[in-house]
This record gives structure tokens, sequence and C-alpha cells, in this order.
């Protein structure tokens, strides 16, 4: 799949890479977190962390879930710290990006060597 270009996604990448260059890899989840957060906010990226979202099943509200990242109101974040990311994870950020009607997220891994993160687009 070809991914059109574009600015804010490249903002958010270039922040990762920078978490990922200071941190390294082997701490948890909610650190990386919080620090792409400050990241984030150090480069006038407005973003939203734990963002409560509603699930819906045939119009009836059936539970709440909290996103990693949302980013201005246009992209999801999702973080992992696993060895391999796989399918499951692929389907985890689809599933949230169906839910919230957003286009576009990034799937990052900080749990390797160099920041593993993977652009998914819905359309």
């Amino acid at each position: 799949m070809e991914y059109k270009e574009d600015d804010l996604t490249n903002k958010i990448i270039k922040c990762i890479i920078q978490v990922h260059k200071t941190l390294g890899p082997g701490f948890l989840e909610s650190i990386y977190r919080k620090s792409l957060l400050i990241e984030l906010h150090n480069n006038n990226i407005n973003a939203e962390t734990e963002k409560e979202i509603k699930i819906y099943y045939q119009d009836y509200e059936v539970g709440l879930h909290r996103l990693d990242i949302v980013v201005e109101n246009e992209a999801i974040v999702e973080l992992k710290t696993v060895e391999k990311l796989n399918k499951a994870h692929y389907a985890q950020i689809k599933s949230y990006l169906k839910a919230t009607g957003l286009q576009r997220g990034l799937l990052v891994n900080f749990a390797e060597d160099k920041a593993d993160f993977r652009r998914i687009d819905l359309s």
C-alpha cells in the first residue's frame, strides 16, 4: 500500500525517533508514552494520552477504551514494548481507527535497537 506523505506523520515520527534515541530500548510502555508526550509538546504538537473512546456494537454502547496517544485529533499512536510486532497489533490499531473514524495511525515498538514504527491507514 502506498501512503500519501503528510507533514503531521513526519513530525510524529521525528519525535518517536528522538525519544528512542534518548532513552533506548528496555523501559516500560508508560515511560515511552510520557516521554513522547513531552517531545510532541516541545515541538508544538497537540496530543492527548489515555483518550477515552466509546465502543459501539449495532448502535449500542458496549464499553469504553483508552487510546495511548491521539495527535491533533487526526492520528492515533499505539505504543508497544514487545519483542516483535505481530498481526494482532496491526488488527488492534485498525480497530481503534475504525472505532474513532480517524484514518491514520502509527504503531510503534520501542523494544528494539532502532525505533520500529509503522504507519497504518484505513483508506
